[in-house]
């Protein structure tokens, strides 16, 4: 029996504007993610993640947002309209920015404990910081591709599908990014 996974992209972006002044990245993102938690909450959606970033002479805001059977481009507008509103109001970022809110897409990043429980059976691409022999076989890799056993005690378990094989087992600190690996 062959099952079909199909998700969708998209994506809605507007250029917002306020003042001028600096603020950290990460205080920043504290403050947007505060804000946008209770609109997440009130759209029955799940914030996956959050992004501030200099594109060349530009700022880019970006949200990465999801819900059970995936979301759609009226889910991203609506988002973005309400958090570009508030945004605008309580003047969080200083600089002129550009606001991109998107789906996570098929490779979607784990980020926090629940994405690996539910995500616990599919097929996952890790990478780590720094390349690694866990199973002490002498050959060292950054990137681990197999099936998702899950997290334990900061312990990231996949189950190898590649020539490597067998249980391979990655303290979570150690990883640089961890995403669903598309099938097709």
């Amino acid at each position: 029996m062959r099952s079909e996974l199909w998700l969708t992209f998209f994506c809605f972006t507007g250029l917002v504007f306020t003042g001028e002044g600096t603020m950290s990245q990460e205080v920043i993102l504290n403050k947007v993610s505060e804000i946008a938690d209770p609109i997440i909450e009130e759209l029955g959606l799940e914030l996956v993640d959050i992004e501030f970033i200099s594109q060349g002479s530009e700022w880019l805001l970006r949200l990465f947002i999801d819900k059970p059977g995936g979301v759609n481009l009226d889910d991203c507008a609506e988002f973005s309209r309400e958090l570009s509103t508030i945004l605008d109001v309580e003047e969080v970022i200083e600089m002129a920015y550009r606001l991109e809110v998107s789906s996570p897409g098929i490779d979607r990043p784990l980020k926090k404990a629940a994405d690996f429980e539910r995500f616990k059976g599919e097929m996952v691409r890790a990478k780590t910081f720094e390349a690694v022999d866990p199973d002490m076989r002498g050959y060292k890799r950054k990137t681990f591709i197999g099936t998702l056993l899950g997290l334990e005690q900061g312990i990231v378990a996949i189950e190898q599908n590649d020539k490597a094989g067998g249980r391979v087992d990655l303290p979570l600190d150690s990883l640089e990014a961890i995403n669903l690996e598309p099938q097709f």
